[in-house]
């Protein structure tokens, strides 16, 4: 259900984060990006997850920056890769991401997006996983432990409640 604009939410998060002394020729260059999306049969395709991953996992990375994010953090919401693989993906070695990594960064990347949707303050939403949350499903927590210590379901219990928050579309 979340997989299919990844690469065009992870496109638009890089470009919008792109700056260039040339702007004309970075307008022309991001005209030639086609986004592709993804079929639910090619989603575990390796060449459409390769494909992917290096944006992907940059995106998540700037995400990851934004919120202030520590290495484990970071590394728990990704799913814990072995600690040797992640600081190979943040010196920028990716090739190909496991299905599971990019559902979890699909499911970061939305919630970004919802975030900055929802509070028109970029501060505030960069820091709202963080802050104390009275939201039953919280528990009085910060949304960032929700997503690390529940993991996955984490992660889609943030997501569906910010998208419901904010009207749920797309």
């Amino acid at each position: 259900m979340l997989a299919p604009p990844l690469i065009e939410m992870v496109l638009d998060y890089c470009w919008k984060r792109a700056h260039t002394l040339d702007m004309e020729s970075s307008a022309a260059r991001r005209q030639k990006i086609v986004c592709e999306q993804a079929s639910p049969q090619d989603r575990r395709d390796p060449q459409v997850r390769r494909r992917m991953s290096g944006p992907a996992i940059r995106a998540f990375f700037n995400i990851g920056a934004a919120w202030q994010l520590h290495a484990e953090e970071q590394r728990a919401l990704l799913g814990w890769p072995a600690a040797s693989t992640f600081f190979k993906y943040k010196a920028g070695h990716v090739s190909t991401l496991p299905y599971d990594m990019l559902m979890r960064i699909s499911l970061v990347l939305g919630i970004y997006k919802d975030l900055h949707i929802l509070y028109s303050e970029p501060d505030l939403a960069n820091r709202w996983v963080r802050l104390p949350n009275s939201n039953p499903i919280f528990g009085g927590q910060p949304a960032l432990a929700l997503m690390i210590e529940g993991g996955i379901d984490g992660l889609y219990h943030v997501r569906r409640l910010l998208d419901g928050r904010r009207g749920g579309w797309n």
